[in-house]
């Protein structure tokens, strides 16, 4: 009998991890009976009572388990580790706030026995505010637009991984993962599902501004080189405008000498411009230095604090002999 792991991160989620994990349980046990299947969650040390009701739903049921991070690694570091623990034959990894509907998965599993290593849910339209999608929607269209990899629009990293793309993720060995640019760039032929993103089932969205923008930040330094271009060519076109403007001022000083003052707005006005295009790319390029700073850090993608219903190293490596 194959395994089917489902991982969902969370993070304060004390209103969705036991309706969503009834949910799971339910579409698992009753759609697909021929499979086996765990429940993993991955808490990213959450500050309410999502961790003891998580401890509630894994001693009433041993193939729901828990991983319970040191503290808060961020919103891809956790999932991403969560994926490399779980034990099934394929991954499946939803979020905990119902916005991947769990009618989902047997289409996931359908499409991977059919023989597809990577399925994943493509957004067509979203409940959330229409602003926020039509922001997200200029993103992923920018992102595809200047980047070297063929990016997925509208994809959260919702869908079903084979194993085998998991040992892909496990060589990667990558300190600041971005699973949708990985899954772009080096992941096999896929099938993608199209589906509605509804509103979030309880509680308020855990991203902000400056987690939004880390992720937009991750992804333009891993898979785009255009912030580096732009810098390298819009700053030789200011430079060379430069030049010619002072050029010009210097001939029309030397031939009306009387009656050409260059005036301070002019050099005001030019020295602002500058200044601010400088502090923009230095901005820009000290993002790619901070993504390679981390990089080079190569720390350890979380620290665990606990895990539960996991089997003890040498009863697992046994068990896996033994299949």
């Amino acid at each position: 009998m194959r395994k089917i792991s489902v991982l969902i991160p969370c993070y304060n989620e004390e209103e969705n991890v036991v309706p969503i994990s009834k949910a799971v349980i339910d579409v698992l046990e009753k759609e697909l009976p021929e499979y086996d299947y765990e429940l993993v969650f991955i808490d990213n040390d959450s500050k309410d009572r999502t961790r003891s009701l998580i401890r509630g739903l894994c001693s009433q049921n041993p193939k729901i388990k828990a991983i319970f991070n040191a503290r808060n690694f961020g919103q891809f570091n956790s999932p991403y580790y969560g994926m490399l623990q779980v034990t099934g034959d394929c991954v499946i990894e939803m979020v905990a706030d119902f916005q991947d509907p769990v009618e989902l998965i047997p289409q996931y599993v359908r499409a991977w026995e059919e023989g597809y290593k990577i399925v994943i849910g493509i957004k067509t339209s979203s409940k959330e505010n229409p602003v926020m999608y039509w922001l997200r929607s200029c993103y992923y269209k920018m992102i595809k637009k200047f980047s070297d990899v063929e990016q997925i629009e509208h994809f959260t990293g919702s869908g079903l991984y084979d194993r085998d793309f998991i040992e892909v993720l496990r060589k990667l060995d990558d300190p600041t993962p971005f699973l949708r640019g990985i899954v772009a760039e080096l992941g096999y032929k896929r099938k993608e599902i199209p589906y509605e993103q509804p509103q979030r089932r309880a509680g308020h969205t855990k991203n902000n501004f400056f987690s939004l923008l880390d992720a937009a930040m991750l992804s333009i330094t891993s898979y785009t080189k255009t912030g580096l271009r732009m810098a390298t060519i819009f700053g030789s076109i200011c430079s060379a405008t430069s030049i010619l403007v002072a050029f010009v001022y210097l001939v029309m000083k030397l031939i009306w000498w009387e009656r050409f003052p260059a005036g301070m707005a002019p050099m005001l006005i030019g020295m602002c411009f500058l200044g601010s295009v400088q502090i923009f790319f230095i901005g820009l390029v000290g993002e790619y230095i901070l993504s390679i700073n981390q990089r080079v850090m190569h720390r350890p993608l979380v620290i665990e604090e606990e895990r539960i219903n996991f089997a003890p190293e040498g009863k697992k490596e046994t068990e896996d002999t033994e299949k």
